[in-house]
């Protein structure tokens, strides 16, 4: 997504997505980070928060899963805490009756400073404590999945923590400065080191509010290899997870089962 300043306007443009991810089949849909907003100021996330289980944006979460029959992990969102001007940059995830069924926090938050380029997301937001994984059943197939979101990808004690997950998912608005230098190679670490899936979500072009995001949503599977990316503009990246190529992965390199330091 190229998500702008106009929750009701970036509510749209998700739908159309998600609606085009399931019409191709998709039984999991992930959105990127800020889905809902990316507003002009810190303090605009602050002004679009919701309690936790009510609200326009959670609302919206909960119907298209429904509607769609699919797993909605809905990117994020901004939740309320007990601070009034700072929120939680929340992950939902959705089963496909609509209910909801993991909440993850996200625990890094991003800062940055290069020349007049500068952000700091613990001016307006919290950080989570607990990794989340949850169980996603299609069909017949059960998927553990692994909740992490943007920042997150820099630090591989928390994916360590999510070891032994199918998949992981990465809803992202990684900047294009940092994204171009690093965005690729950490995902596909992220993979390489767990084993597993991981698929990015990523907000990827130039925002009304002037920020330009890298994009190059993606999925990666348990060998480091880029199986569909998408590198700019609104669109829908997809894949399939063959369980069978996990097994084979893990069966001939055992890294997980090496692990001295836990």
């Amino acid at each position: 997504m190229i998500s702008g300043t106009r929750v009701d306007a970036n509510l749209q443009a998700a739908a159309t997505l998600i609606e085009q991810a399931a019409l191709g089949g998709a039984r999991l849909v992930v959105l990127p980070e800020y889905f809902c907003l990316m507003g002009h100021k810190d303090r605009d996330k602050v002004d679009v928060r919701e309690a936790e289980g009510a609200g326009p944006i959670q609302d919206f979460l909960a119907g298209q899963a429904r509607r769609h029959a699919i797993w909605l992990v809905g990117g994020t969102l901004p939740l309320a805490a007990a601070d009034p001007d700072r929120v939680y940059n929340s992950t939902l995830v959705f089963d496909p009756q609509g209910a909801r069924v993991a909440r993850y926090d996200k625990i890094h938050l991003f800062s940055f400073r290069q020349g007049e380029e500068s952000y700091d997301e613990s001016r307006s937001i919290l950080p989570g404590q607990e990794p989340v994984a949850v169980d996603c059943t299609i069909g017949a197939t059960t998927l553990r999945v692994g909740l992490s979101v943007c920042y997150d990808l820099r630090f591989p004690e928390l994916y360590r923590c999510l070891a032994g997950a199918d998949l992981i998912v990465v809803p992202a608005a990684f900047t294009a400065t940092t994204g171009k230098a690093h965005w690729e190679a950490l995902l596909r670490a992220r993979a390489i080191e767990n084993l597993c899936y991981v698929l990015a979500s990523a907000q990827g072009g130039q925002h009304d509010n002037g920020r330009a995001t890298f994009g190059h949503s993606m999925l990666i599977d348990p060998w480091g290899e880029v199986v569909a990316v998408v590198p700019a503009g609104a669109g829908v990246v997809g894949g399939e997870i063959d369980l069978g190529r996990i097994a084979r992965c893990r069966a001939s390199l055992p890294a997980l089962a090496h692990r001295v330091l836990v």
